[in-house]
């Protein structure tokens, strides 16, 4: 006589319901971690993009005599004030006076580059992934997220600041970095 030996194979209901319960409870515990660590990282970002742009800013008026990039110091050349210059004269070479070229040193085209890479986009707000830069006049530098550029500089003191008003987890302005 022959017995039936086919047992039934699978996953009862009440084994799936638990498994699937299990899961949620993971991802819930899960995922607001990896979002407040995607927060933490824009900080970072935002907090390094101005710290090197503030490095860049200074060690460009400590090798010019003080005068920041961007300042007018000759009439018709690099440094006319316009943002194009503010931003070559940060990205490549320039002489004493703020006029950049390749570097030569029987023309004086020594200093820099400070940024090598070109100035950082912003990374967060409505200006976000902009690298343009707006100058101000005021100081500290006024915020005008409107315009579309990531960055707002005040010439004559060197200040840089993110140009957006979000802030972060603790409610502090990007801006205010």
């Amino acid at each position: 006589m022959r017995v039936n030996s086919k047992k039934a194979t699978g996953f009862s209901l009440v084994e799936l319901v638990i498994v699937i319960v299990i899961i949620g409870i993971i991802a819930a515990i899960a995922v607001p971690r990896i979002s407040r660590g995607a927060k933490g990282a824009v900080e970072s970002a935002v907090r390094g993009d101005v710290a090197a742009l503030r490095a860049a800013v200074d060690l460009y008026a400590a090798e010019h005599n003080g005068v920041f990039p961007g300042m007018n110091t000759l009439a018709g050349v690099a440094g006319s004030g316009a943002a194009a210059d503010f931003v070559a004269q940060l990205t490549t070479f320039s002489d004493i006076a703020g006029k950049t070229g390749t570097f030569n040193t029987s023309t004086g085209i020594i200093y820099g580059p400070y940024l090598r890479n070109g100035l950082p986009p912003l990374p967060i707000g409505a200006n976000a992934g902009s690298k343009d830069v707006v100058f101000a006049t005021a100081s500290p530098p006024a915020v005008a997220e409107s315009g579309g550029e990531g960055w707002v500089y005040n010439k004559t003191t060197g200040e840089i600041k993110a140009n957006t008003v979000a802030t972060d987890e603790s409610g502090d302005n990007y801006s205010d970095y």
